[in-house]
C-alpha cells in the first residue's frame, strides 16, 4: 500500500475530503476503503476548531496528516484527518469504510458473532448469508464513524499520530476507486452550518451510513443507484467500488 504523505493533506479541507474517497485506512490488522467523509473548518461553527485553540483542539491546529481522534458524547471515538497548513483548524471526518481485511477481527471488536453463510435452520426464517443472533453483515461493520473506529480498534491514544507512520495509516486509492462516482450532500447530525454540502459518499455503496444523501430530485433510490453503478462498472471492468 502506498501511504499518503503529509503533503496530500496540506490543501483545502473540502478538497482533501473528496480526494480521500477510495483511500484505505489500516490499523491493528484490519483495513477498509473510505466510502464516506465530511469536511470541517474553523471558519464554521460545526467544527471543534471554531472555538479556537484549546487543549482539546490542539491537534486540529497542528501539522497536516495527523489523526485527530476525539470521543463523541463520551462513547464513540471519531477518526479525523487533520488538513490544511499548521495553524488552520481543519479536518476530515472519516464516516464509513468498505471492509477489505481483518473482517473477523472487526466482528470481534464490534462484539458480533462470525457471520454464518450456510446450514441455517429453516425454523429461524433465515436464508443462507443472513446470519444468526448478533452477527453483522460486512456492510454493517464500518457503516458509521463510531462503528469503524470500534471495528479497527482505534482509541483516543491514536490522537495526534502521523497517518503516514502510524499506528493508524491511510494509503492511496487504486485506479478503480478513483473512478468511483461520488455524491455530495449536507453533513449529518449537526445543527450549525448544516447547509454546507461538505459530505462526500461513493454513490450507491452499501457501506455508506444513514441517512444517505438525496440523489437529484429524490426519484432515484440508493438501491437503484447501486444497481445502475454495478452495471456500468462491470461493463468498464472496475466494479470494486460497489462490492461489499
Amino acid at each position: 500500500m502506498r501511504v499518503l504523505r503529509e503533503g496530500f493533506y496540506a490543501r483545502p479541507v473540502v478538497e482533501v475530503a473528496r480526494e480521500l474517497i477510495g483511500c484505505v485506512v489500516e490499523h491493528a490488522g484490519a483495513a477498509g476503503v473510505i466510502v464516506e467523509t465530511e469536511a470541517y473548518h474553523d471558519s464554521e461553527p460545526a467544527c471543534h476548531a471554531f472555538a479556537g485553540l484549546t487543549p482539546r483542539t490542539q491537534t486540529l491546529f497542528g501539522p497536516p496528516g495527523r489523526a485527530y481522534v476525539y470521543r463523541s458524547y463520551g462513547v464513540h471515538a471519531m477518526l479525523n484527518a487533520v488538513s490544511e497548513a499548521t495553524g488552520s483548524g481543519a479536518a476530515v471526518l472519516i464516516r464509513a469504510l468498505q471492509p477489505i481485511a481483518g473482517l473477523e477481527a472487526m466482528r470481534s471488536r464490534r462484539g458480533a458473532r462470525p457471520l454464518r453463510t450456510s446450514g441455517l435452520p429453516e425454523r429461524h426464517g433465515l436464508a443462507p448469508g443472513d446470519g444468526l443472533g448478533d452477527a453483522l453483515r460486512d456492510e454493517d461493520l464500518c457503516s458509521g464513524p463510531g462503528k469503524l473506529t470500534q471495528a479497527l480498534g482505534i482509541e483516543l491514544s491514536e490522537n495526534g499520530c502521523s497517518l503516514a507512520r502510524g499506528p493508524v495509516v491511510i494509503g492511496a486509492a487504486s485506479a478503480a476507486w478513483r473512478a468511483a462516482p461520488v455524491v455530495t450532500g449536507p453533513r449529518v447530525g449537526i445543527t450549525h452550518a448544516a447547509e454546507l454540502p461538505w459530505r462526500f459518499c461513493v454513490a450507491g455503496n452499501p457501506n455508506v451510513s444513514r441517512p444517505r444523501p438525496r440523489i437529484g430530485d429524490g426519484s432515484v433510490s440508493w438501491r437503484e443507484l447501486a444497481s445502475r453503478g454495478v452495471a456500468a462498472a462491470q461493463a468498464s471492468g472496475s466494479a470494486a467500488w460497489l462490492s461489499s
